[in-house]
C-alpha cells in the first residue's frame, strides 16, 4: 500500500479500532454514522491517509480508502485484543492508534503527534478535562508489543484478583473461587488503561481533535458544529467532495475563492462556478504529474484574465495596453486607429450595438 506521508514526516502505520458494540448508541453501526456527509470511519481514514499501511479492526465494509482488515479474537474482545490483532499487520516503527469515532481529527493533528514522540514511547491527545485519550495517539510499535505481552501475561491473574476482591465485597464474582482462569483469555475484556500505565508518553491538549462520538447527543453536536461555523463548513465540504470523487489533492482554496469572486464581480455571477470548473478541467488535462502546481498555474491565468476583463468594463480603470488614454478624442465605438470623426465601426465583438 502506498503512502502519502508528507516530506519530513516519519513513516508510520495506522490501526483503527472500529468494531465496538456502541452500546450508548443503542447498538447502532457507529463507524457508519454520517457526519458532514461522510461516515465517521471514512473521516478517520482521511486523517491517517499518510500511513504506509492502514489496518481497520472490524468486519469488512466499503470504505473511501483501501485498508487491511483484521478481527480480534474473540470477536468483541475489547480494545486491547483489537489492538493486538491490528498490530500484527504493521511493520513501521511508529503506529498511529485511533478509534473510528473522531469527526474532527485532521492530518495536521496526526503530523503533530508524530513530531511530538521524540525519544518517548508515544504521544497522545488529552480531552478538555485533561484526561488521556489513548485511542488518539502515536506509539512506538516495540513499546506496544512489549506492553501487550506483559498485560497478556498478567491479565488472567489480575482479573482473578479483581474478581476475588469483588466477591469479598459482596459483588458477583465472574470467576468462581478456585476455578483456574482460561489460558486463552489473553487480552480479551481487559481495560485499555492497562496499556498506558507504564509508558513514557507526551501529552498534547487538542480538545476538538480529541472529541469522540459516544452518544447521539455527541453526533448531533458534531453535525451542528460543522453547519454553524463557516470555515469548518467549507473545509468539511471540500474534504467530503475530494473523498467522494477519489481526489487526493491539496490546493489553495483561498486563491480559488478569490478567482470565483473576481469572475462573479468582473464578468457575471454565473461565471464564478464555470470558471473554477474550467480551471479544474485544465489542471486535469495536465495529468497526474501536474498536481497542485497545475491548479495554481491555471488559477493564475484565469485570475489575470478576470482582472483584464473587469478593467475593460470599468470606465475609471486603467486603459488596456495599446489603447488611447481616456479623453484622447477617440469617438465611442470607433476603432482606436481610425481618424477622428471617422464612421469606421469597431468589430462586432467590441461593439455592443452590433449584437
Amino acid at each position: 500500500m502506498t503512502t502519502n506521508t508528507a516530506p519530513g514526516t516519519a513513516a508510520f502505520d495506522a490501526v483503527v479500532l472500529a468494531g465496538g458494540r456502541a452500546a450508548r448508541l443503542g447498538g447502532a453501526d457507529k463507524p457508519g454514522v454520517r457526519v458532514g456527509g461522510r461516515t465517521l470511519l471514512d473521516r478517520v481514514l482521511s486523517a491517517c491517509s499518510g500511513a504506509t499501511t492502514t489496518v481497520v479492526v472490524a468486519a469488512p465494509r466499503p470504505t473511501g480508502r483501501p485498508v487491511v482488515w483484521a478481527r480480534e479474537e474473540p470477536a468483541g474482545g475489547g480494545p486491547l485484543a483489537a489492538l493486538d490483532a491490528g498490530l500484527r499487520h504493521t511493520a513501521a516503527e511508529l503506529v498511529l492508534m485511533l478509534s473510528a469515532d473522531l469527526p474532527f481529527l485532521r492530518e495536521e493533528t496526526v503530523r503533530g503527534l508524530l513530531a511530538a514522540v521524540g525519544t518517548a514511547d508515544g504521544a497522545l491527545l488529552t480531552d478538555p478535562d485533561g484526561r488521556d485519550q489513548p485511542l488518539v495517539a502515536v506509539y512506538r510499535g516495540a513499546a506496544l508489543r512489549r506492553e501487550l505481552a506483559r498485560i497478556a501475561a498478567e491479565g488472567p491473574a489480575r482479573a482473578a484478583a479483581g474478581d476475588s476482591a469483588r466477591g469479598a465485597a459482596g459483588g458477583p464474582p465472574r470467576i468462581a473461587a478456585g476455578k483456574p482462569v482460561r489460558a486463552g483469555a489473553g487480552l480479551a475484556g481487559l481495560p485499555l488503561r492497562l496499556l498506558t500505565e507504564r509508558l513514557d508518553l507526551v501529552r498534547i491538549a487538542e480538545p476538538l481533535a480529541a472529541f469522540d462520538c459516544d452518544t447521539w447527543d455527541d453526533i448531533a453536536a458534531a453535525r451542528a458544529r460543522i453547519r454553524e461555523h463557516g470555515h469548518v463548513l467549507l473545509d468539511e465540504w471540500i474534504s467530503a467532495v475530494k473523498d467522494e470523487l477519489g481526489i487526493d489533492l491539496d490546493v489553495d482554496t483561498g486563491t480559488l475563492l478569490d478567482l470565483a469572486r473576481d469572475a462573479a464581480h468582473g464578468v457575471a455571477r454565473p461565471a464564478a462556478p464555470l470558471t473554477t470548473f474550467l480551471v479544474g478541467y485544465a489542471a486535469g488535462l495536465a495529468g497526474a504529474s501536474g498536481g497542485p502546481r497545475a491548479v495554481a498555474e491555471a488559477t493564475r491565468k484565469a485570475a489575470a484574465l478576470a482582472a483584464r476583463w473587469a478593467e475593460e468594463g470599468d470606465p475609471g480603470g486603467a486603459p488596456a495596453a495599446g489603447s488611447p488614454p481616456p479623453g484622447s478624442g477617440t469617438p465611442t465605438g470607433a476603432a482606436p486607429d481610425a481618424p477622428s470623426g471617422s464612421a469606421q465601426a469597431a468589430p462586432a465583438d467590441e461593439n455592443p450595438g452590433a449584437r
